[in-house]
């Protein structure tokens, strides 16, 4: 460490090793400077940037769309692609789309998504976001793994 008492010493200090300046911390009072390679020092920067970036996890959201009237088997189907997008860490939103006539049976939509939580909660692989909420002809329920 080294005390210099003005920019124009250190610079010389700097380009007698073959480095640069670089002011670290600007709002420090005094501003605090380090003789070092710069590019090195970029280098190093954008290294653990990018280190950062590769361990955060972005989580989309997955859509299931169904009908109240589902099928056994594509009721089936359908919770299998459920629990592939959990495992993959991905958000659940599953959709009931009513049709025609079929606005009079709500509940037979909200029996179909309580099925859906009921059996995932029993695997304990969610914990419910948004519970079933009906919009227009639809009515959506929003899952995250656990």
């Amino acid at each position: 460490m080294i005390g210099v008492k003005s920019t124009a010493e250190a610079i010389i200090i700097a380009a007698d090793f073959g480095l640069d300046l670089v002011e670290v911390s600007p709002n420090a009072d005094p501003p605090v400077c380090k003789i070092l390679d710069y590019g090195k020092y970029k280098y190093e920067e954008q290294k653990k940037k990018n280190e950062a970036k590769k361990k955060q996890k972005v989580v989309a959201i997955k859509e299931i769309k169904m009908r109240p009237s589902i099928d056994i088997h594509d009721y089936g189907v359908k919770m299998k692609a459920a629990r592939k997008f959990l495992d993959h860490g991905d958000k659940v939103k599953v959709t009931i789309r009513f049709r025609g006539r079929e606005m009079a049976h709500q509940d037979l939509g909200l029996k179909v998504l309580v099925r859906m939580r009921d059996e995932l909660e029993a695997e304990n692989l969610i914990k419910v976001e948004q519970m079933p909420k009906s919009e227009g002809r639809m009515m959506t329920m929003v899952v995250a793994p656990k």
